[in-house]
């Protein structure tokens, strides 16, 4: 059975990439974390997307608009699988594994944009002590994925996509993406507890059987 959508590590180093991690990429059926608007609520809490104070409001208007409520899934799984395309592009063979395709990506871009643009619109200024600032989500209904839209946004542009990394299908990595925020630059593993030991772990396994099978 899968993993609840709160079970699942955080290991992208910011919101928006944990959002891309919420899809499974391999297999005939990849199973999708996000099945509904409960399971985006919840998720939407864990990773600070929206406060514990304002999940009541965002239920009732999605219990009260259920159409609205799944705008708000299609738009945030819209986002992610652009926003997994564009990253894609940013990762090179070697961190990879496989290139992403630059004109899915650009393409990609453009879908973000629209989304950005959408949740833009219904933002509002917001006069603070020191300073102006742009605050996305006024409208319940689509808090979630106006945030999400501008959190993507602030990745692309503020990220060092130099660092974007995908844990190592080829190797046996499970294919999620995180920024390295190492020193070194060197992190290989989504988290070196899982995928990096299991990996270590079957190795040792292969080399001792590969062992006794040629032996003494």
């Amino acid at each position: 059975m899968p993993l609840d959508v709160c079970q699942l590590p955080l290991v992208g180093g910011h919101p928006v990439l944990d959002l891309v991690n919420t899809r499974e990429r391999g297999g005939a059926s990849p199973h999708d974390f996000l099945s509904d608007s409960s399971a985006l609520l919840r998720w939407s809490v864990r990773v600070g997307v929206i406060s514990d104070a304002e999940v009541d409001e965002i239920g009732r208007a999605w219990r009260d608009e259920p159409a609205a409520a799944h705008a708000g899934v299609v738009a945030v799984r819209d986002i992610r699988e652009a926003l997994h395309l564009v990253l894609l592009a940013t990762i090179t063979d070697a961190d990879a594994g496989t290139a992403g395709d630059p004109v899915a990506a650009g393409a990609a871009l453009v879908a973000l944009h629209q989304r950005w643009s959408g949740a833009a619109a219904r933002a509002r200024f917001v006069l603070d002590s020191s300073r102006v600032r742009l605050t996305y989500g006024t409208v319940p209904a689509m808090v979630v994925p106006d945030r999400i839209a501008a959190a993507a946004l602030d990745v692309m542009l503020t990220a060092d996509l130099t660092r974007v990394r995908r844990c190592p299908v080829l190797e046996g990595g499970c294919g999620w993406l995180f920024l390295d925020q190492s020193r070194s630059g060197s992190r290989r593993w989504c988290r070196m507890a899982d995928c990096g030991n299991a990996v270590k772990a079957r190795r040792l396994t292969e080399r001792r059987r590969a062992a006794r099978t040629a032996g003494p």
